[in-house]
């Protein structure tokens, strides 16, 4: 018992390099053993649809645990959410005022979904390991995702446009699966918690089943990105600006996060709030709506986010020891 507690700790502790290692190694498996190209190509159309299905349920889940009555928009949000928008903006004017097309317009890309993404949903859990405000980091991941919502469906059509698809056609159809993945989860969590309580129960009694659906998902997503990599028609400098300008983003967003959030006593909530993005879903969004190697970026922004997040909850630990001494 005690061997199998050690490897589900283990598993926890370092749930970002085992998700990510298992599905860079299952992709190259398939990818390097001939045997296996039926295989590849049979099991290809299956995870590509099983993405969003992930994204749907991890989000039920975590709004099922949430306490929806002490959800309340306060200042910081509202000026979070504003710049967000704003570093929206930007992108979209650069890529349109400049009429960027091929690697040029790729990198913007791949910078817009880190943009754009709403707030992880395991922001408010790194929130709480650093001090911060549950509740309000719930409701902030709870609008930033309407954000995501309405913004999406507004900018993709611009970026991309099919010959023979109109930009309110093109719009109605983004939409509709952005808010099956982001929106319908989130009602039907309050539904099930008012109305549906015995179900209620029995999801929220399943201990950390948000946080396995999340693990299982890296995997997944992990291994797009592999195959939108290695089938790129680019160089790997390319693909090494593309992660480097991601850090670059990163640290923006947490920094002007957590400026924001100093002036109203919520550093913490606030560098979460703008920092840390899904990026499994950013990743999915990437390789359906727009050009599959911008999915490079928000790959990458999964590492750099948790690296980040590793220093911060290590400096809390350690000022929290100094403290008590």
């Amino acid at each position: 018992m005690k061997k199998k507690d050690a490897i589900v700790r283990f598993l926890k502790d370092w749930s970002l390099p085992v998700g990510m290692g298992t599905g860079i190694t299952v992709y190259l498996l398939f990818a390097l053993t001939p045997a296996l190209d039926g295989a590849a190509t049979f099991f290809a159309p299956f995870f590509d649809r099983i993405v969003p299905l992930f994204m749907f349920f991890i989000l039920f889940v975590t709004f099922c645990k949430v306490d929806f009555h002490r959800m309340r928009p306060v200042a910081w949000h509202l000026w979070e959410a504003l710049f967000q928008i704003v570093f929206i903006g930007v992108a979209m004017a650069i890529i349109l005022g400049f009429h960027l097309q091929g690697e040029s317009l790729i990198l913007m890309e791949a910078l817009l979904v880190c943009i754009i993404s709403p707030c992880a949903a395991a922001a408010p859990v790194v929130t709480q390991k650093l001090g911060g405000d549950l509740e309000q980091m719930t409701t902030y991941t709870f609008l930033t995702n309407f954000i995501t919502a309405l913004f999406i469906p507004l900018c993709f059509p611009m970026i991309e446009k099919a010959g023979h698809i109109t930009f309110w056609v093109a719009f109605l159809t983004i939409l509709k699966g952005v808010t099956l993945v982001l929106v319908v989860p989130m009602l039907l969590a309050y539904l099930v918690k008012h109305y549906a309580k015995g179900l209620h129960r029995r999801i929220v009694s399943v201990k950390d089943l948000g946080y396995y659906l999340w693990a299982t998902s890296l995997s997944i997503v992990t291994g797009v990105t592999m195959k939108n990599i290695f089938h790129a028609q680019s160089s790997w400098w390319f693909v090494a600006a593309i992660a480097l300008l991601g850090l670059v983003l990163c640290i923006v967003q947490f920094s002007v996060g957590r400026w924001i959030g100093h002036f109203s006593g919520h550093t913490a909530e606030g560098g979460q709030a703008l920092g840390q993005k899904n990026t499994a879903f950013g990743i999915w969004i990437a390789y359906t709506y727009l050009t599959p190697l911008s999915s490079v970026g928000p790959g990458c922004y999964i590492l750099w986010q948790n690296i980040i997040n590793s220093i911060e909850i290590w400096q809390h630990r350690k000022n929290e020891n100094a403290q008590n001494k």
